[in-house]
């Protein structure tokens, strides 16, 4: 199972690319979309509804879950939508019970009472090292769409049809994050006197490194772990500079 996503500059573009993988033949319930919310948004029903979920995870998910997201051309992604408050973004839909999982991979109570519900092969491929990049675009007003495609022929068409929909790809979406960043990382790099642009990629690993962690302490992953190498400075430097990053992300989106 790989998973194929794509940022669009608004929802009613995400829901136009949500309708147009369903007529590639990916189902409803391989579909994803993240899209930000209003503090008061609720999905008025109650109780989700999908073919994969466990008794009680209406309980589980808490009372702003509720039906299906609407789509362009009434289309809908047929399963549950919640409206979540993610640390460090702020309101949040998640529609499909896909959408509250991959939200889970941060952490979130939701998103892991969601994921239980999952098929294994699901859970499994859920993009949890590009969890960052979704929470970057949504808390600049984007929405995003993911597919989970079962064969290398699905995927590759899920990739044509959310360019052909407008999506920026998600290797796009990485790197302007980066650029966005990098003259600032490269400013407090040089005061060491060290070459940024010699060290930049083993800094921008560890930099990342800190934003795919796990938010709640455990068996987290640590700068060593992922370290090429336990005297890589510019590695260690990144990694604190990302972790530095996260929480001023959380004090500034308080929720």
């Amino acid at each position: 199972m790989e998973s194929v996503a794509g940022v669009f500059q608004s929802r009613a573009d995400a829901e136009k690319g949500v309708q147009q993988l369903q007529s590639q033949g990916i189902p409803k319930d391989r579909l994803a979309l993240l899209t930000p919310g209003m503090d008061d948004e609720r999905v008025e029903q109650a109780v989700p509804t999908a073919d994969a979920e466990q008794p009680g995870m209406g309980q589980a998910l808490g009372g702003t879950v509720g039906g299906a997201i609407g789509v362009a051309g009434g289309a809908s992604l047929g399963a549950a939508a919640a409206s979540l408050l993610v640390p460090g973004v702020g309101p949040v839909i998640a529609g499909g019970i896909l959408g509250a999982a991959i939200l889970g991979a941060g952490g979130t109570a939701t998103g892991m009472a969601a994921g239980k519900a999952l098929e294994e092969s699901l859970v499994q491929g859920l993009p949890h090292d590009e969890l960052y990049l979704y929470e970057d675009a949504l808390r600049k007003g984007r929405s995003v769409v993911i597919a989970f495609a079962e064969t290398d022929e699905l995927a590759e068409a899920a990739r044509r049809t959310l360019k052909s929909a407008g999506a920026e790809s998600i290797d796009a979406a990485r790197e302007n994050w980066w650029l966005a960043l990098r003259d600032a990382e490269a400013a407090d790099y040089e005061v060491t006197g060290r070459s940024f642009p010699d060290d930049e990629a083993n800094y921008r690993r560890g930099f990342e490194a800190a934003l795919k962690t796990p938010r709640k302490s455990g068996t987290g992953s640590t700068a060593e772990e992922h370290s090429p190498g336990e005297s890589d400075e510019a590695f260690r430097r990144g990694y604190e500079r990302g972790k530095n990053y996260r929480k001023s992300l959380q004090g500034k989106y308080n929720t």
